[in-house]
């Protein structure tokens, strides 16, 4: 009998796990009746807390999967549109109906919200009934059930970390809400008091967890000291530089060195207590020639399964791959038609093209020239850009996750390879021949830059458009070393430890070290950071996050009422516009995003943010 409802309980369990999934309301909270798996056959063992802290994940990881569609909010991704399926969480239904555009964007995100309180009611299900087995629990069982809480309050602490980075001030639940009225007269609360709540949650669970994570997608200490760190890197950000759109915070430059300096500890301590390294540690890794992709390096590696566990990942979201239902949809977001239908709903812009810089001078190559290709000479015109030797002796990350005219990668049908593709801009599955050989090219018309990506490609066949198993990561070192040098320049000016972190990121590019003049004061270091930060961390959605925390948007795009900036192609085309004649208006709307307005129609508490008034 025992054992009967021992598996009722389990198959109870799971069947609230999987709608909790994949459901969405039109509630603050996304609720489901959790409360309803009784005490009296849930809740009695580590089994249990185990089971339901993977719910927890299962409802989280979706909410931060597939933040590379976020890189549309800078200026080198592209996000057209997502592969999001209205209604299922686990098929991105957080990111749907969100804008990705540049500008225009603070504004959308409903569903987002929605779904990340959703997450907190999910963590909350966990805290709460461990907290209540602890009461009981045997000196035995306590450490680990108190490990599952720490699990618990670091998903918890990510997803309103997530919350107050695009909102500002939002309201707080900590614990189990079994209906909606008990939040729907929920005021928004200050920015600071939720961080102190946050940090409160990382230290937990840092506190708690193991040093090396207990399973594959699980966290372990580096994780939560990292977000940690990461936390009080953005307090530093927004006190050193403001945050004027959010009328209840007050910067405080005082408040601005104590965080950075607070960050910097946590990620020091990341970088030397755990003997984490850089995938393959760093090194750069063998590049084959222009238009040839049988070796590639290291960098791209990094984001295919092999380095699924790997030291570098310090925490990543899983995915079950082919047959499980659980696979991750990187291929089909950034690949074309060509590589098992899939659809490039994102894309690399002209723009991230002259960021690589160059393998021999370490600083940046002459820039692109736009030439449309029809013209003659066009593939042959010393650095333009759509002559393929335009791109020699470059920074290896940048084979590593672009492609331009003549790359190759391997093209997959019904799970089997069809052989190598090459991307020719503008032209979509058509026959070729390149020295001597034919191909079919590159079937897609998602890219408008003249790029796509191959950074996450994969390059075997086995596996369909929605069926990967990459551990998506959430928190890498390399990010780290370069948080690590942020939070010390701004504290203190370049540090020799901080310069060498970034040596160590550029070198897996095979890039030399920093010249003496860019690291000769802050303000070059910090260009210096930023570069890397740009190259390193593309598509993995950092970039928007920056600008809005670093109040970079008018450095980019130009003043309020200016001409904006043009995207452009390698053809030298105009492609899209943003910012021009843009108000004051419109950039603060970008800087701090919308309560949604549906929300405040139901609970009259929930002020809005001032741009949005």
């Amino acid at each position: 009998m025992k054992k009967m409802i021992s598996k009722i309980a389990t198959v109870s369990a799971l069947a609230v796990v999987m709608t909790i999934a994949s459901s969405c309301t039109t509630d603050l909270l996304e609720l489901e009746p959790t409360t309803e798996l009784g005490a009296n056959v849930f809740w009695k063992t580590e089994d249990d807390a185990t089971f339901a802290l993977q719910g927890a994940y299962s409802s989280i990881r979706p909410v931060f999967d597939r933040d590379y569609y976020m890189d549309g909010h800078g200026e080198y991704v592209r996000t057209r549109g997502t592969s999001a399926t209205s209604g299922n969480l686990r098929l991105g239904d957080a990111y749907q109906d969100g804008n990705f555009n540049p500008s225009g964007y603070g504004g959308a995100f409903v569903k987002m919200w929605r779904y990340l309180y959703g997450g907190v009611n999910r963590a909350n299900y966990v805290i709460e009934n461990v907290n209540k087995m602890l009461l009981t629990a045997s000196p035995a069982s306590k450490p680990k059930l108190e490990t599952i809480v720490g699990e618990a309050k670091l998903l918890r602490g990510m997803v309103y970390f997530r919350l107050i980075s695009m909102w500002g001030d939002v309201p707080y639940i900590s614990k189990v809400i079994n209906d909606n009225s008990e939040v729907s007269t929920l005021s928004r609360l200050p920015i600071a008091q939720v961080k102190d709540s946050i940090m409160a949650d990382f230290t937990y669970a840092f506190e708690k967890l193991p040093v090396k994570a207990s399973a594959t997608g699980r966290a372990g200490k580096p994780a939560a000291l990292a977000f940690r760190g990461k936390l009080q890197l953005y307090w530093a950000s927004w006190n050193k530089f403001g945050w004027p759109e959010l009328d209840t915070f007050k910067p405080d430059p005082n408040a601005a060195i104590t965080a950075y300096n607070a960050a910097a500890d946590d990620f020091k301590a990341v970088i030397n207590n755990y003997g984490l390294t850089l995938f393959r540690n760093g090194d750069p890794g063998e590049i084959d020639s222009l238009g040839k992709a049988d070796k590639l390096p290291n960098y791209y590696y990094l984001f295919t399964p092999i380095a699924n566990n790997d030291p570098e990942i310090i925490m990543g979201f899983t995915h079950g791959g082919t047959g499980t239902g659980q696979g991750e949809e990187l291929m089909r977001d950034v690949a074309g038609r060509s590589h098992e239908g899939s659809q490039c709903w994102v894309s690399p812009r002209y723009e991230i093209a002259d960021r690589y810089q160059s393998t021999i001078t370490g600083d940046f190559a002459p820039k692109l020239i736009p030439i449309n290709a029809a013209n003659a000479g066009a593939r042959t015109t010393l650095n333009s850009a759509v002559n393929p030797n335009s791109y020699k002796n470059r920074d290896f990350r940048m084979k590593s996750s672009i492609m331009w005219d003549y790359e190759v990668s391997v093209g997959m049908t019904s799970l089997k390879s069809t052989g190598w593709c090459p991307f020719i801009y503008k032209t979509w599955n058509v026959p070729v021949v390149i020295d001597g050989v034919s191909y079919i090219t590159y079937n897609t018309d998602g890219s408008n830059s003249g790029y796509v990506f191959r950074k996450f490609l994969r390059n075997y066949a086995g596996q369909g458009r929605s069926d990967g198993d990459y551990n998506y990561p959430v928190m890498r070192l390399a990010d780290v070393f370069l948080m690590y040098a942020e939070a010390t320049n701004f504290a203190k000016g370049p540090q020799a430890d901080a310069i060498a972190l970034v040596n160590r990121v550029r070198r897996r590019g095979n890039l030399p070290p920093l010249k003496a003049d860019k690291t000769a004061n802050a303000t070059a270091f910090f260009a210096a950071i930023e570069q890397e930060r740009i190259v390193e961390l593309l598509a993995e959605g950092q970039r928007g996050f920056d600008l809005r925390r670093w109040r970079a948007l008018e450095r980019v795009w130009g003043p309020p009422q200016g001409l904006g900036v043009w995207t452009i192609d390698t053809h030298g085309a105009n492609i899209s516009q943003y910012f021009q004649n843009a108000s004051e208006l419109a950039y603060q709307q970008a800087y701090i995003f919308r309560i949604p307005t549906a929300e405040r129609d139901r609970n009259p508490n929930l002020s809005q943010n001032k741009p949005w008034l």
